[in-house]
């Protein structure tokens, strides 16, 4: 089983803000794969099914942003479950142009709550991440949290969009690795 958890926060307020790009990503996977629709699941929402012959999870955590390695629990449960190998975090960056992603093998969390969260849970940095571009800070931000807490403006979002075809790619690509 491949695991990829989009990282965002639950509710209808937050649905449409930079911190849920990891959800919209989840969302457009589950659409581009035709999987069921998300159900309740331990701690998140999740949908499943196989790509290629390989099992695949896609959960979206419920616990909001700075709690989502509580989501984890079912799949560390799993005595087959390798991080390493078995997890994809997708998951914004303002510290990332908007328009662009990156995935990386692993890495630190760079201040990034969720990751943190997702590393407790794990006790370990190795796992991959796709960070979705959704800076920079505007001149004279203050407080990133306001910025990645407020909705992406119509034509970021567009942006955000534009760029879906690619990421399902290179998650098609990570999923055949």
């Amino acid at each position: 089983m491949r695991a990829v958890v989009g990282l965002g926060n639950p509710g209808p307020e937050y649905a449409a803000t930079r911190h849920n790009a990891g959800f919209l990503v989840a969302d457009a996977l589950a659409a581009h794969w035709q999987f069921p629709p998300f159900r309740r699941a331990e701690r998140a929402r999740a949908t499943e099914g196989s790509i290629a012959s390989t099992p695949v999870r896609i959960l979206k955590p419920t616990t909001f942003m700075n709690r989502s390695g509580a989501a984890l629990a079912s799949l560390r449960a799993d005595p087959t479950f390798t991080p390493e190998r078995d997890l994809l975090i997708l998951v914004d960056d303002f510290q990332i142009p908007l328009g662009t992603f990156r995935l990386r093998a692993e890495g630190s969390a760079g201040g990034h709550n969720g990751l943190k969260s997702i590393e407790g849970a794990l006790q370990s940095q190795q796992y991959a991440r796709l960070r979705i571009g959704v800076g920079p800070l505007p001149e004279g931000t203050a407080d990133w949290a306001d910025y990645v807490l407020a909705p992406f403006e119509p034509d970021q979002l567009d942006e955000v969009e534009g760029l879906m075809p690619q990421m399902i790619e290179t998650v098609e690509k990570w999923l055949n690795s």
